[in-house]
Parts: C-alpha cells; sequence; structure tokens
C-alpha cells in the first residue's frame, strides 16, 4: 500500500472535514432530531447543503452525481463524514441506502438503476434492504431464510416477515431477499407503497441516529414482475457479499470519525478540567486511556485502509472485511467508552455529544454480524486451510 493521498484527495478530505463543522455539527441539537434519526424536513435541509457543497452521494459514480470514489478514498472521506452524528446523512452515505446504491450500480438493469438508483443518488428518497428475520428466520444464518417468493405467471408472490429493518418506515422502495421454492434466494425490487407491504411498527433501539428507525415489516401476496428481479434468480446469496462486504467496511469507516470526535470531545475536557491539584490529563490514568484510544484508532484505521486496499484490487475482501468489522467495533466502543469515563458526569448525559455517540456506537459490534460469528467464521477459514491476510 501506498500511503500518500493525491493532492485532490487531501483537499477533498479537508473540505469534507470544513463542511461537517461548519455546516453540520451545528444542527446536532436541532429540536428536529428524533428518536430514529432527523426528520423528513431536518433531512433535505442537510441534504441541500451537502449538494450546494458538492458533497452529496461521493461515493456513486459520476454518472448518477457522485464523485465516484475508491474504496480506500470513501476511508478517508467517511471518516470525515462520521466525525458528526448527522453527517452521514447529510452527505447520503448512511446505512442502508449506501449499501444499496453500491449493490445496484454492480448488479441492477439500466431500466431498474433510473427507476430506483438515480432518485436515492440524488437523495430525493430512501430505502431499506430487507433481509433480517425473526426467529425462526434468517439472523445471522442467512440459511434459514422463511419469507417464500413464488412464481405465478410473470410474476412472483412474496410472503413473510422481516423484523429490524432499518429505514422502512418512510422508504421509497425495497431490496427484498425472498427463498425460492427450490431452495435457493433471489432479491426482489419493489415500492413500498405497493400493495402487500406493510410496516407494522418502529422497534425501539438503543441508537438513534437511522433516519426511518429499525421496522417490522410484513408481506402479504406481494406481487413482484418479473422485471423486478435484482441480477439473476436464485443468486441472491452471492449478490448479498456484493453488498455486505463493502458496506461492513464503510460502517468502520464512519463509526471510527465518531470515535474520533468522542476521544477529541475527551482530551478537550481532560486539557481543561482541574482535579486533585492538577489538570485531569496529567493524572496517570487518565492520560492513559488517551494513549489507549490513539492506539485503537490508529490500528483500526489501519485496517480499514488495507481491507478498502484490498477491494480496490478486485478481491472479494470477505476475510478481510470480517476481520476489520470486529477489531473496529470493539476498539471503536473501547474508544467512546473511555471518553465516557474521561467525562464523567457530563459523559453520560445529553450535555455532551459523546453520551449519544456511546449509544450510536454500542450495536455495531452486532449490526452486519456479530463478532462471535466473525470470529468463527474465520476460525472455520483457518481450520479449513486457508490462508488469511
Amino acid at each position: 500500500m501506498n500511503f500518500d493521498l493525491t493532492p485532490e484527495l487531501q483537499a477533498l478530505k479537508e473540505r469534507t472535514r470544513r463542511f461537517i463543522a461548519e455546516e453540520i455539527i451545528p444542527f446536532e441539537r436541532d429540536p428536529r432530531n428524533t428518536d430514529h434519526g432527523p426528520s423528513a424536513e431536518l433531512r433535505d435541509e442537510l441534504l441541500a447543503r451537502a449538494r450546494a457543497a458538492g458533497l452529496l452521494s461521493p461515493h456513486v459514480s459520476e454518472a448518477f452525481g457522485g464523485l465516484g470514489l475508491s474504496h480506500i478514498e470513501k476511508a478517508m472521506i467517511f471518516e470525515e463524514a462520521g466525525y458528526s452524528t448527522l453527517g452521514p446523512v447529510a452527505m447520503n452515505i448512511f446505512a442502508p441506502d449506501e449499501g444499496n446504491m453500491h449493490l445496484m450500480e454492480v448488479v441492477a438493469t439500466e431500466p431498474q438503476k433510473e427507476r430506483w438508483l438515480r432518485p436515492l443518488a440524488q437523495g430525493l428518497t430512501r430505502s431499506c434492504f430487507c433481509m433480517t428475520e425473526p426467529s425462526p428466520g434468517a439472523g445471522s444464518d442467512p440459511g434459514m431464510l422463511k419469507t417464500e417468493a413464488v412464481r405465478d405467471g410473470e410474476h412472483f408472490v412474496i410472503n413473510g416477515v422481516k423484523w429490524f429493518i432499518t429505514g422502512a418506515d418512510g422508504a421509497a422502495f425495497a431490496i427484498i431477499m425472498a427463498r425460492m421454492e427450490d431452495g435457493s434466494a433471489t432479491m426482489f425490487l419493489s415500492d413500498m407503497d405497493a400493495p402487500g407491504i406493510r410496516v407494522e411498527r418502529t422497534m425501539e433501539s438503543l441508537d438513534r441516529c437511522f433516519p426511518g428507525g429499525h421496522c417490522v415489516v410484513r408481506f402479504e401476496n406481494l406481487r413482484v414482475p418479473a422485471d423486478a428481479v435484482l441480477g439473476e434468480l436464485g443468486q441472491g446469496m452471492r449478490y448479498a457479499q456484493v453488498r455486505l462486504a463493502p458496506a461492513r467496511l464503510t460502517h468502520c469507516m464512519r463509526w471510527l470519525g465518531a470515535a474520533r470526535r468522542a476521544h477529541d470531545e475527551a482530551l478537550a475536557y481532560a486539557q481543561q478540567r482541574e482535579a486533585f491539584g492538577k489538570k485531569l490529563g496529567e493524572h496517570e490514568g487518565v492520560g492513559f486511556m488517551l494513549a489507549d484510544n490513539l492506539m485503537d484508532m490508529h490500528v483500526t484505521r489501519l485496517s480499514i485502509w488495507h481491507t478498502a486496499w484490498v477491494l480496490d484490487q478486485g478481491a472479494k475482501g470477505s476475510a478481510q472485511s470480517s476481520m476489520t468489522k470486529v477489531i473496529s467495533s470493539e476498539a471503536i466502543f473501547r474508544v467512546v467508552d473511555r471518553a465516557v469515563q474521561i467525562l464523567g458526569g457530563q459523559g453520560v448525559t445529553g450535555e455532551r455529544i459523546v453520551e449519544r455517540i456511546w449509544r450510536d456506537v454500542r450495536p455495531f459490534r452486532i449490526y452486519d454480524g456479530p463478532s462471535e460469528v466473525h470470529r468463527w467464521s474465520l476460525a472455520k477459514r483457518l481450520l479449513a486451510g486457508h490462508t488469511l491476510g
């Protein structure tokens, strides 16, 4: 890997940092922020600012209005966006839309891209990705998929229940994973206002950063035309990997920015707060926590950059993204948790953004595969004789 940044990338990185600091962070205490992300009105205002700054959907290709960033370039810019709890929403790079855009650019037909991808990339709509199901359906084990799609002439009829579907409330369309009659899986596209789709409820959750929250979605005899199949029939699991490995990594990028924000808050407090006759940061125990934060963020950043480089070489990067997901989610939580400890009482109240960040990053050790599942997957690869790295 070459760690040099081109002048163009360095300029974009600095421009993004200024944009987040000057135009987005001031909105973090806006009353239009809800327990399930910013309101539609606030989101539109944030998107307008990113659009005017030329920073809207930078990950998509120029054909759809983006900057066509590589994975390593995304690592730089997404970290800067993640420095604010509203940054990824403002720049239209939050989950699940960012991952859905990537998947559709790779797999969708041209008519599908024009109908669903283009307005999504322009920030005019939101989407959701319907794969996870309540027990006994698919969760960490996608092979347990229960939602069914049965062919009926030129249509498919879908029945099933999905849950923890991020952004479903208010989404314009869904990518739906369903099991075929032969046991294979297929992805389908459908407008969310189609007859047969019902958002039953929004689930209460620890995090509060995702527009539309996390929802329970029911499909009852949803009819999807054959031209709304995403990719090829029976290839849903393969396409899931096309989406999940890069999307797993972009989660790491964004949350690293959030961890850096929490660390900066704690560092500033340690430099000015006095206790027991000296600055808080001069106490060895606090100083060690700050140093540990620095090292955790450094290791996380290097792991992200390496996996991004692997993806940019055209490799699948499945093992690398699994390792980075575990390394990042656990290190990032340690950083934010230490920041809470350093801030003391201010760390557990809404007086500081760190409390909000802590709530948002804790579930990351579960989202996109719990740490235990990734460790198990890596162990199986090792025991099977695969060389990882």
